[in-house]
């Protein structure tokens, strides 16, 4: 039985899974820090906000964070985490508007 050493590959992998997780925290916070504020939001204006703080590198005073490149699908990917745990809602009969 010989063992091998672990492959360099498997070292990205984490670091791209972890680096991944990161990216995934910082949207979710974004998202609930901006519904947090405004209550209600059209899904749409959401997208929209999360992506530009993202490309501006802030969120509001004393929140700063590097910026980093998002589309709309990671940030509707983090809405519907969101809603899965319970964090956000759809309002009755405007499934398209989010609350806090």
């Amino acid at each position: 039985l010989r063992l091998l050493p672990q492959q360099r590959y498997l070292r990205a992998e984490r670091a791209e899974v972890s680096a991944l997780e990161r990216k995934r925290n910082v949207l979710c916070c974004l998202i609930t820090r901006i519904l947090k504020v405004e209550k209600q939001l059209h899904i749409d204006n959401l997208v929209f906000r999360v992506i530009d703080a993202c490309q501006k590198g802030e969120l509001g005073p004393g929140l700063q964070f590097l910026s980093f490149c998002c589309h709309s699908v990671d940030v509707l990917s983090c809405v519907l985490h969101l809603l899965n745990q319970g964090y956000l809602r759809r309002q009755e009969g405007r499934p398209h508007v989010l609350e806090y």
